[in-house]
């Protein structure tokens, strides 16, 4: 299990240091804490990429 850190994270998901921590304050990517530090798994942040592309398509008939 890799971990990052909102440094390491913040350029991996394309989004600002503050962003993201917007986005955890507002629960709307998966992090955890251990003590004050914000942490996410690579794979966790993977599946939050995948999923908000696919918010984002829509389907063509």
């Amino acid at each position: 299990m890799e971990k990052m850190t909102i440094k390491q994270a913040a350029p991996y998901v394309g989004a600002s240091e503050y962003k993201l921590r917007e986005l955890v304050r507002n629960k709307k990517i998966p992090a955890y804490r251990v003590g004050a530090k914000i942490l996410f798994r690579k794979e966790a942040l993977d599946q939050w990429i995948a999923d908000q592309e696919s918010k984002n398509c829509s389907s063509v008939d």
